[in-house]
């Protein structure tokens, strides 16, 4: 498997990994399909604001906004 990672600071300033790699995909009756994919590795730092209700949320909506735009980074390299 070939795959590429860097390291980077999110937009929420938290780091994180980027792997480049290949996501293998098969149907019953159809081929293997290949397709580049890019995995985003976020550690998670606990701190005492991220155990209250609050917190939890702010770490969901930071999550999320992360993830489209990754999710926009994809689909603009298609």
């Amino acid at each position: 498997m070939n795959s590429s990672a860097n390291k980077d600071v999110n937009a929420q300033s938290q780091m994180e990994r980027r792997v480049e790699t290949v996501d293998y995909q098969s149907s019953v009756g159809q081929g293997q399909e290949q397709r580049p994919v890019e995995v985003i590795h976020q550690p998670q730092i606990s701190t005492p604001l991220s155990n209250t209700s609050g917190g939890v949320l702010s770490n969901a909506a930071a999550s999320v906004a992360s993830t489209l735009e990754s999710a926009k980074r994809a689909i603009s390299r298609k």
